[in-house]
């Protein structure tokens, strides 16, 4: 089993949840029941499956809840582009969250990749 507090790749994804959820706050209202709500929820998706997947008996399960984490990296990448091209949020800050986003894939795909399935 793995202690996921020690973990960097549950450390970094919950900074980045912590952004987005600062980034969606000036989000229109309107949106609240819309991305707003899904960027947060695959936000605390990621940080949430990597440490959900730790306290699993194998490493074939944790490996799956890595992958889920993963998937929900990619779905925070479409909504970020959706929000980019509604104007919600600047090119400047959709980069610097991309960024933030491939880290973390790359990170969690690697670290996946060690485990002994």
């Amino acid at each position: 089993m793995h202690q996921f507090k020690e973990l960097l790749i549950w450390k970094k994804s919950r900074i980045f949840c912590a952004e987005i959820y600062s980034i969606t706050a000036s989000f229109p209202g309107d949106e609240k029941f819309g991305l707003t709500n899904q960027l947060r929820r695959a936000a605390v998706s990621i940080p949430s499956n990597i440490a959900d997947g730790t306290s699993r008996n194998s490493n074939k399960d944790f490996s799956r809840f890595l992958e889920i984490a993963i998937g929900s990296a990619y779905e925070i990448e479409t909504q970020l582009l959706i929000a980019s091209d509604l104007g919600f949020i600047k090119f400047d800050t959709l980069e610097s969250l991309t960024d933030q986003l491939e880290e973390i894939i790359k990170m969690t795909s690697k670290f996946r990749s060690t485990l002994k399935i």
